[in-house]
């Protein structure tokens, strides 16, 4: 019998904010974190906006001396913080008790691009003795991962996921199964991104994969919407502390719900478009369903990945019909990435603490922007308000470029 895996911390480094309460109040109430984009020059390019984290300073959030911040990116930096901010929350020390049955598992997109591009420039301009020594370890995806293990001495399981922007979705659900089968009691999952940098930005615009509505970047972000025209580039992370049930009540924590099931699957027929019918998708959802012992009829919300592309949106609309039938137009379905913009690699973990809060609050977060909905988009996406409603249990949604796709369900936690 496996055993049961619940959430007792989260933590956010987000463009809505950083501290927990103020991420969700800002969320509900509808507010965008998008705008123009502050840390290095826009002005040659085609995009100029994003989901940037302003002002921060990592000495400011973590214990560690400069010389140490400086070892590491800026995703690792956004992870750490991320993690810290979850911990708190769950009330846990995590240098107490057995190393060996507490575990890392936090994916990434791309990892350290600010990294790569500050090193090429050092050997371009500068030669190969000016690359520095710390390249490699700031820039590998497991960075994040390795770095928050030891940064609490953890010796149980330590892994990294990359699958693109289901990277963290990925990373919680198998975060969950190292708890399930008796491999750790305690792990540090989710993701971790900070790929708004002059290569990322351009890289993706060349793809016309980004809304280019640069008068207006706050409105940029429009899933679901018949004017949306791509996604919007953001940074962050998301992290959470999932706990084994006996160990969790062992120390009175506070539980914000019960994570019941996970799914995955490949589309198998693009390395960056969505599969037009969505069977990659609703095989993850059925996948997920099916580990938690589910009906369809039995989701009360969805978290969708919802990026605001043309074909994204469409294709999430259609596998979410495949999946849940009639029950799909009476489901509560919505994006937050309309706010938030696309974390990448760290959207799963950002939009699973969403999750976790919904469930805790009986709030589902809104869609904003929202104004003129796609005829091919039909559900019930909340439009432009937070809803307060029974939720029992919700689904969270993340596909990524080379075809992946992971779902998550969690439920109400009641003993």
């Amino acid at each position: 019998m496996r055993r049961r895996v619940v959430v007792t911390g989260c933590g956010v480094v987000t463009a809505l904010g950083l501290e927990l309460s103020e991420f969700w109040d800002r969320l509900c109430a509808g507010k965008s974190g998008v705008g123009p984009i502050e840390r290095f020059d826009t002005s040659d390019f085609k995009v100029y906006f994003g989901g940037e984290i302003k002002n921060f300073k990592p000495e400011e959030h973590l214990s560690m001396d400069l010389k140490e911040i400086r070892r590491i990116d800026r995703f690792v930096e956004f992870g750490l913080v991320a993690a810290q901010n979850a911990a708190t929350n769950a009330g846990i020390d995590l240098l107490q008790g057995d190393p060996y049955r507490k575990g890392v598992l936090v994916g990434s997109g791309i990892g350290g691009l600010n990294e790569i591009e500050d090193q090429h420039d050092a050997l371009y301009n500068r030669g190969p003795s000016r690359v520095s020594p710390f390249m490699i370890p700031k820039l590998m995806v497991n960075a994040a991962s390795g770095n928050i293990s030891v940064y609490w001495k953890l010796k149980g399981p330590n892994s990294a996921v990359a699958t693109a922007c289901a990277s963290a979705t990925n990373a919680i659900g198998d975060a969950a199964r190292l708890i399930q089968y008796g491999i750790a009691d305690v792990m540090i999952t989710g993701g971790s991104e900070a790929a708004l940098t002059p290569m990322g930005l351009s890289g993706f615009a060349r793809m016309n994969a980004l809304s280019k509505r640069n008068d207006e970047p706050e409105k940029a972000s429009r899933p679901f919407d018949i004017d949306r025209d791509g996604f919007v580039l953001a940074e962050g992370a998301g992290v959470v502390i999932l706990e084994e049930l006996e160990h969790a009540l062992a120390r009175s924590a506070t539980i914000y719900a019960e994570l019941v099931g996970y799914g995955m699957s490949a589309d198998g027929s693009h390395i960056t478009a969505p599969d037009p019918e969505g069977q990659g998708a609703s095989y993850a959802m059925q996948a997920a369903l099916r580990d938690a012992g589910l009906e369809p009829t039995d989701i009360d919300y969805i978290n969708t990945h919802g990026t605001s592309t043309p074909l994204g949106d469409k294709a999430e609309t259609v596998a979410i019909k495949n999946v849940f039938h009639e029950h799909a137009y009476k489901l509560a379905v919505s994006s937050t990435k309309s706010q938030l913009g696309h974390l990448l690699g760290a959207s799963g973990g950002v939009e699973f603490v969403v999750c976790a809060l919904a469930m805790r609050e009986q709030v589902a977060p809104p869609t904003i922007n929202l104004d003129n909905p796609d005829p091919a988009c039909d559900l019930d996406y909340i439009p432009h308000e937070a809803r307060r409603m029974p939720l029992t249990h919700i689904m969270t949604n993340s596909f990524g470029f080379g075809g992946h796709n992971a779902s998550l369900v969690i439920k109400k936690f009641e003993g």
